[in-house]
């Protein structure tokens, strides 16, 4: 915040449109998961440079990764940002799960005494909470009536100069950067099922004939330490990455394939650590978590819907879960066979 600007509503906080060393590091917490869920603004209206009684009204959600979107892109538009209580949670998925709604547009317009304000009667609410906002509601409400804008804030410029939305602002992608800027967050919130894996490790590689051998333990877990974490390679960073080139529709299908990929390179050029049916088990298991996690990628595109995501899940669950148990049963009977 800069400062106040003074209006018939009363003092309205202005916010900067640069971010500032703080705002970069708090985006690089939520993007690795460490300060996901506590990520807000306090609901209310805000500005940007000196907003006028005409100034164009943009609505957001409280997530703060969201507000930070929006402002960055205003240096160059006066205007009053109305943010609404999503409860710290993004405008596609507050909209979904119904905290992004006309009423909850309506309660902050009341709030913030936006009629005493502005002189006109639009907010521009952005694209994504179309699912959650019935514009029809909303101006009973009200008496604002709702406009959606375009899906980037960075369209907005270009927005509010020519009134509509083209084609172009109206196209969701889901481009390498766009899948890159995903990785991060995948990657660092596994960690405590990569520490809990690693002690299941310790602890099944240990069984053999002599009951129990630490030696034997210590020896075989970190060669399935090492395939899990090409696994994750797999699913969480080649997937995304490689997306419109793998195979498949399915993101499971596509997971698997690289799976088996990566796995097979892995015991190709592993000449040590594997032997016997550990070398079976350790290929179904690098599958099963890789598909498992490329899985995680689906709610991430426009790519499925809500029913399409529940089908894949039903068939790419059944199968991880077959192949995860097959490489647990192959690698507790391997010292046994030797």
């Amino acid at each position: 915040m800069e400062s106040f600007v003074e209006s018939k509503g009363g003092a309205i906080p202005k916010v900067a449109t640069t971010l500032s060393l703080r705002d970069q590091l708090g985006t690089i917490g939520v993007r690795t998961g460490f300060t996901r869920n506590n990520y807000r603004v306090t609901p209310g209206l805000y500005c940007t440079g000196e907003p006028t009684k005409n100034s164009p009204v943009l609505v957001t959600a409280n997530y703060k990764l969201s507000f930070d979107c929006l402002r960055k892109e205003l240096n160059q538009i006066p205007a009053w940002i109305l943010v609404v209580d999503t409860r710290g949670i993004n405008v596609w998925c507050a909209s979904g799960k119904g905290t992004f709604s006309a009423e909850e547009v309506a309660y902050q317009v009341q709030r913030a005494g936006l009629e005493k304000i502005v002189d006109h009667r639009k907010l521009i609410l952005p694209q994504l909470c179309a699912n959650g906002v019935a514009l029809h509601r909303l101006k009973e409400l009200c008496g604002f009536r709702g406009q959606f804008g375009p899906i980037k804030a960075s369209a907005l410029v270009d927005f509010i100069e020519i009134g509509t939305a083209n084609e172009t602002m109206r196209a969701i992608t889901f481009s390498f950067s766009e899948r890159a800027v995903l990785i991060p967050l995948e990657i660092c919130m596994l960690w405590k099922q990569l520490a809990v894996a690693c002690v299941i490790f310790f602890l099944i590689s240990g069984i053999s004939s002599e009951i129990y051998s630490l030696s034997l333990s210590l020896q075989r877990t970190v060669p399935l330490m090492l395939a899990t974490l090409l696994a994750i390679f797999s699913g969480a960073v080649l997937t995304p990455l490689l997306l419109p080139w793998i195979p498949f529709r399915q993101f499971w299908l596509k997971g698997s394939l690289l799976g088996l990929i990566t796995g097979l390179f892995y015991l190709i050029f592993t000449q040590q650590g594997l032997s016997g049916v550990e070398k079976p088990g350790a290929l179904l298991w690098m599958i099963s978590c890789s598909s498992y996690l490329a899985m995680n990628f689906t709610g991430s595109t426009v790519f499925t819907s809500l029913s399409g995501v529940k089908e894949e899940m039903n068939k790419g669950l059944l199968l991880q879960t077959i192949a995860a148990a097959l490489a647990l049963i192959l690698w507790i009977a391997a010292p046994f066979l030797h």
